[in-house]
């Protein structure tokens, strides 16, 4: 959790500490002087509501995570292009402000929801939450969440996703997985993108990178890629196609035990917490 940058309270939840909401007072009545412990136990209950509507559809969620400007958008547009057309894409893009991002994606037609996270340097599971009354999942077969770039508090907060995908770039440094452990430690899948740029700086060493990765006990596997040449491409695209069939077959042998149809327009909360302002927008292909 953000202990000391106070990022635990989002756009997406802030209405539980307001007056009146559910975490605003105590069991003794007194209003919460902390309630980071409420709002994560919360968060984790919205994650697990979001899964369910991921698998009651067949939908993969893989969370994209990153410092800014390692080439999550990037690998995004060129993924796009790449996968197999078959498959089903929409994305969920949070940035602190702009719909840039989400721009980007939506002139390849593909349909993309921007979350302004505001001060928040993170998504949580109330934002996603709020971005799937946007989208009716029986229309894809794979939701990428594009996280705020950030390498600390994106790896605290389950979104309801399936895969974590961490990014580590050339120009970054190759022992970011030394320095920011949660972070890799979290993910599925390590990619070091901007590989094109490894001619030119040629302090960035990948086996060094294994190396710090190995020494935080990740597991990992682990993928070089550049999405402007190409290289790496064909690697990353058989591993999202692996994840999808792995989910298909984990679905069928064992069915959700809860189908909850997530409805654009009418969608009734089965939990107590509700959200009374979105901030994500729906933009049609």
């Amino acid at each position: 959790m953000c202990n000391t940058c106070g990022c635990n309270i989002t756009p997406g939840n802030e209405e539980l500490i307001r007056p009146g909401g559910k975490l605003a007072t105590t069991e003794s009545g007194n209003e919460a002087v902390t309630v980071l412990h409420s709002l994560l136990h919360e968060n984790d209950h919205t994650a697990s509501h979001n899964r369910e509507h991921f698998d009651a559809h067949n939908v993969l969620a893989i969370n994209l995570m990153s410092s800014p400007g390692a080439g999550k958008t990037a690998l995004l547009e060129a993924s796009i292009q790449q996968l197999d057309p078959k498959l089903r894409i929409a994305v969920i893009e949070g940035d602190l402000e702009t719909e840039n991002d989400a721009e980007r994606i939506r002139k390849h037609g593909v349909k993309a929801i921007q979350i302004a996270t505001g001060s928040a340097c993170h998504l949580d599971a109330h934002m996603i939450h709020d971005a799937l009354h946007n989208l009716d999942l029986s229309e894809y077969d794979v939701v990428f969440i594009e996280n705020v770039g950030n390498l600390v508090c994106p790896a605290s907060f389950d979104l309801g996703q399936h895969q974590n995908v961490a990014l580590l770039s050339v120009p970054e440094g190759d022992d970011k997985p030394a320095k920011y452990p949660v972070m890799f430690r979290s993910a599925d899948l390590v990619m070091i993108s901007k590989t094109d740029l490894l001619p030119y700086l040629d302090d960035f060493k990948p086996e060094r990178t294994r190396r710090y990765l190995q020494d935080i006990a990740s597991t990992a596997p682990i993928i070089e890629l550049s999405s402007k040449n190409g290289e790496g491409m064909s690697d990353w695209t058989a591993w999202v196609a692996q994840q999808v069939a792995e989910r298909k077959r984990h679905l069928e042998a064992h069915p959700p035990t809860s189908a909850h149809a997530h409805h654009t327009h009418d969608h009734e909360h089965e939990h107590e917490h509700q959200h009374t302002h979105s901030h994500a927008h729906s933009h049609h292909r």
